[in-house]
């Protein structure tokens, strides 16, 4: 893509930040959970995608566990918030921080990336339904589908049991209408 730049985010976009979460989601609030996720010590990994010196996107994924994990590791993560400028949208960034995202937790020895969204949106970037793990709180029947994972080592013995999520997330209201 052309002019765009991926980078970790940093205290310096935070007024573009909070500009594009009303931009992207008028309907929804999730700019109280964003600065939760960027305090430091949060188990997060932020990127924005820049165009023309401004913010275009932004993408967080969230180190998670599985409950019951005896090895302490963090082999799982949670993709949310994703959003995009409305100027920007269809035009390939919200893959591009994805893809930017994934390549940095490979590295990091995660095994499955999970992700509440639109399994339209989110099946082209080759997540599918999760039945393996649970989501931390249960979901409405017509939200079921819209819980997706995708697996980023080859071979990487999935996890299997309730996705335990640091204090950013823990607040039911996220995970239900």
């Amino acid at each position: 893509m052309s002019g765009l730049v991926i980078r970790q985010s940093g205290p310096a976009d935070g007024s573009a930040l909070t500009a594009l979460y009303p931009a992207a989601f008028p309907e929804e609030n999730l700019l109280c959970v964003v600065a939760a996720l960027l305090e430091p010590g949060q188990p997060a990994l932020s990127l924005v995608a820049v165009r023309d010196g401004a913010v275009a996107g932004h993408v967080i994924f969230t180190a998670c566990e599985i409950e019951g994990s005896d090895d302490g590791d963090n082999k799982i993560a949670l993709l949310a918030p994703l959003a995009v400028a409305p100027a920007h949208q269809w035009k390939g960034i919200g893959r591009a921080l994805v893809e930017a995202g994934m390549e940095r937790l490979r590295d990091t020895q995660i095994a499955v990336v999970c992700v509440l969204g639109d399994p339209g949106y989110y099946g082209r970037l080759g997540f599918a339904p999760e039945t393996a793990i649970a989501p931390p709180y249960p979901l409405p029947a017509a939200w079921r589908d819209a819980w997706q994972s995708r697996t980023l080592i080859d071979k990487a013995q999935a996890p299997r049991g309730r996705l335990l999520v640091p204090f950013p997330w823990q607040d039911p209201a996220l995970w239900g209408p």
